[in-house]
């Protein structure tokens, strides 16, 4: 049966056999660019590669097919992009140099949401704990854990989208982290702040707790 943020959160713990975290406003604040196309733009030039005049167009554009529930690496969308509007573009030579442009257009510093830290800490001794994001950057959640200084020895896994192949609120996102826990996803318990995405293991079974716009401070030791 699903089960939804029923109960204290002490007693949702005690009802599943492994813990999730969302990362992005949940554990961590990151400053995101206020124009994705034009930060990628200006890491892409940097490095030699040639903007087309209408890259804002390009960039909105799809290129791609996606499989309903997964996810696009946003590389993969960029160099689409950017081959889209010239034919001469070696899709295969560019790739390593747009991954390296995209990384850096997103690894901004991070910061720990109040509250992140003690909870971690706290759910981890009781249970195994791990971290599933909606990720379109590979290496960007590891990077924004480090960034905000947060212990990563106590997640027994990272699972981001770009990773697994699939976004939450997807099934196969939380199978994928719950597999990593070693348990089954009705006995996972899924953090997060995001009541479409985060909220959507109820669906599949399990137990969602949504912080929404608070943080994990107000809850304090109320996992107790």
């Amino acid at each position: 049966m699903s089960r939804g943020e029923h109960g204290a959160p002490a007693e949702l713990v005690r009802g599943c056999a492994g813990v999730s975290f969302d990362l992005f406003g949940t554990l961590v604040s990151v400053e995101r660019p206020d124009d994705p196309a034009a930060a990628i733009a200006q890491e892409l030039d940097s490095r030699g590669l040639t903007i087309p005049d209408d890259w804002s167009d390009a960039y909105r554009e799809p290129h791609l097919d996606v499989k309903e529930g997964g996810e696009l690496p946003l590389p993969d969308h960029v160099t689409a992009a950017l081959a889209s509007r010239d034919e001469s573009v070696v899709r295969e030579e560019i790739r390593p140099t747009v991954e390296a442009a995209v990384s850096d257009a997103f690894e901004g510093p991070a910061e720990p949401r109040p509250g992140a830290e003690q909870t971690i800490e706290t759910l981890a001794s009781r249970r195994p704990v791990a971290v599933l994001s909606n990720c379109a950057v590979s290496g960007l959640a590891e990077h924004a854990l480090q960034s905000a200084g947060i212990d990563t020895t106590a997640f027994e896994a990272v699972v981001t989208s770009v990773d697994c192949g699939w976004r939450k609120p997807d099934r196969r996102a939380f199978a994928a982290v719950a597999e990593e826990l070693g348990i089954e996803i009705e006995d996972l318990l899924h953090i997060g702040d995001d009541p479409r995405t985060d909220g959507g293991i109820t669906a599949v079974g399990g137990t969602s707790c949504i912080v929404g716009d608070g943080t994990l401070a107000a809850w304090g030791e109320r996992w107790d």
